[in-house]
């Protein structure tokens, strides 16, 4: 087979799944995102902390160019709130888990297409104060009987986005100092590896990329993203099968549209 011919086989079966904690929609919209976006050609895009409510939304971000917009909106206003984006129209959207507490913050999205499903998920941050972490508590209790009940449904899975938890010391910078704070905490660690141990998903970055230094947030404080000070704390996780068909990822960097920097996994996979 002929070198553009391979290329063009290559291109009808990768599936292009990027995610990205905005901070904003609104906001990353106006450094630019959207122009961004539609130069990537993803087939799914996950988009989470949209902050925003239905009416905030324009044409171009409730469907951005080759692109249709789903939406999980937090009831508060201005709050969490996740979005995804697909060039394949799905075969059906869920929109919450199941659990109200979590559900009316808008934190769980999930497209189905045949037998794949992509999720865009924000776990709770809980690094405001005690009250947020015992939420954030609250629901890794709630989620882990969802993702079992993922994991046993007899679907591929990916669930992308925002997980509030660096899982291990080369997932954030100054990880010795940070043992006692919300997203390093024992135990927001051991509950990310019974996900991967136990009920058997894949944190699909790391089966391509080994390297240290791989963050995907920085702090707005000192000069984190200047001295690359950064946690990896956004993911695809999915079930081993379709994590098996990953062939390339990348962490973007030459521009900044939010706090956080997008993450795109090339699969080899036919939506």
């Amino acid at each position: 087979m002929v070198g553009g011919a391979r290329r063009r086989l290559e291109l009808s079966v990768r599936l292009r799944v990027l995610t990205l904690n905005v901070n904003g929609i609104r906001s990353a919209a106006k450094k630019g995102l959207f122009a961004w976006l539609a130069a990537q050609k993803a087939d799914v895009a996950c988009l989470q902390e949209i902050k925003a409510h239905d009416g905030d939304l324009d044409a171009t971000m409730r469907a951005p160019r080759g692109l249709q917009g789903f939406f999980s909106h937090a009831e508060k206003k201005g709050y969490a709130g996740v979005g995804l984006y697909s060039r394949v129209r799905p075969d059906a959207v869920r929109e919450g888990f199941g659990v109200q507490e979590f559900d009316a913050e808008g934190r769980y999205l999930e497209a189905r297409f045949g037998q794949l499903s992509v999720v865009s998920l924000y776990l709770p941050s809980g690094s405001s104060g005690p009250h947020r972490q015992a939420s954030k508590f609250r629901f890794l209790d709630a989620f882990l009987p969802q993702l079992n009940k993922l994991k046993q449904g007899g679907r591929e899975v990916i669930l992308c986005g925002d997980w509030n938890i660096a899982h291990q010391a080369i997932d954030l910078k100054n990880w010795r100092s940070n043992q006692k704070n919300s997203g390093f905490l024992p135990e927001e660690r051991a509950w990310l590896t019974k996900v991967f141990d136990d009920l058997g998903f894949v944190d699909v970055f790391r089966t391509l990329n080994a390297k240290p230094e791989q963050y995907t947030w920085w702090s707005n404080r000192g000069q984190a993203w200047a001295k690359n000070v950064g946690w990896r704390i956004d993911y695809q996780i999915a079930t081993p099968g379709i994590a098996a068909r990953a062939r390339k990822e990348s962490i973007y960097k030459r521009r900044r549209y939010s706090d956080h920097a997008p993450l795109t996994i090339d699969y080899e996979y036919r939506l």
